[in-house]
């Protein structure tokens, strides 16, 4: 899979008019910057249907929302990730634009965003963020974006700039071969690896990332939501790379068994005895323990390849989606 990353450079762009384009906004007490959101987003993308899901708001973000002339939809379960899964379910569309409903992102280069991924024949395209002003990205956040996309790289392979980003556009095959499983704000690593690990032609763009407005407030914890992430990618990391995964302990095991063989076989050897026989029984379940983990990795991974397999077979089963550019 290669991931580009390049600078948005402005120019006009007309988009097929039979191309069925969905603005997706997920939200939870947003009320101070919805209908900003909304009222950008239809602007720049004339013709698409701006959809916001209301996770469960306290406030008047629905409200606000709907007199902006979106389509409400209420998610019952709290979290982005339950957000986003309903999302892909309920809306149909040809291309998908996902983008946070706290008005930090710039809605005026979503033609851009869109054209690129039809033009180029890709699947995701990911607003890479790039901070107008420090007090955007908080230095938590940064650290954190940093780490976790590092860790995923090692173990999926190439990742991207900015794993993390609320700012994406999917094209149809993507959305309807996703099976979302996160809950909450860990969606963004899981929407990640699964263009990694089908291999789907992606693209990582630079745009502008501003402040959240006054009377805005993030739901991200720097230290909850990023243990939740690092534990999804180690959950993934166990689901999708199973033989990995299990030989790391294959490994840790064989290698302890044998150090602590070593010293019993040299004392068998001096005197035909075996005066620690506590310490050979450890060894040989250590050895035990060690090849049956072995053997889960086989197996599991077996089933992982037959699973990536129907992923793919959903994939293709649908077209790219076509648009004049």
């Amino acid at each position: 899979m290669d991931v580009m990353t390049a600078p948005l450079r402005h120019a006009s762009v007309i988009v097929e008019p039979t191309l069925r384009v969905a603005v997706v906004v997920p939200c939870h007490n947003e009320a101070a910057t919805i209908a900003k959101v909304v009222g950008d987003f239809a602007t720049a993308l004339p013709g698409a249907a701006v959809h916001v899901f209301d996770n469960n708001s306290r406030d008047a973000t629905a409200a606000r929302a709907h007199a902006a002339g979106a389509q409400v939809h209420a998610v019952a379960l709290q979290g982005k990730g339950n957000v986003v899964r309903r999302a892909f379910a309920d809306v149909d569309a040809d291309v998908y634009v996902m983008v946070d409903g706290d008005d930090t992102y710039d809605a005026s280069v979503a033609p851009m965003l869109v054209a690129r991924l039809v033009a180029e024949g890709l699947d995701m395209v990911v607003g890479a963020r790039r901070d107008q002003e420090q007090a955007a990205y908080r230095p938590g956040h940064r650290f954190g974006n940093v780490l976790l996309t590092r860790c995923a790289g090692m173990l999926f392979g190439r990742s991207f700039d900015d794993m993390l980003s609320g700012y994406r556009v999917f094209s149809r095959r993507y959305v309807k071969s996703f099976a979302a499983h996160a809950q909450g704000f860990e969606t963004e690593t899981e929407l990640a690896v699964h263009a990694l690990q089908l291999r789907m032609p992606v693209a990582e763009v630079a745009t502008a990332y501003g402040v959240r407005p006054e009377g805005s407030q993030s739901k991200l914890n720097t230290w909850r939501d990023g243990w939740r992430i690092l534990m999804t990618i180690l959950k993934l990391f166990k689901a999708e790379r199973p033989l990995l995964f299990f030989s790391v302990g294959f490994v840790a095991c064989v290698l302890t068994s044998l150090g602590l063989a070593v010293p019993l076989l040299d004392t068998y050897l001096q005197t035909g005895l075996v005066p620690r026989f506590p310490t050979a029984i450890l060894c040989v379940a250590l050895m035990l323990l060690g090849f049956l983990l072995l053997a889960c990795g086989l197996i599991l991974d077996t089933v992982t390849r037959g699973r990536i397999e129907a992923k793919h077979l959903a994939y293709l089963s649908l077209p790219r989606p076509g648009a004049r550019v």
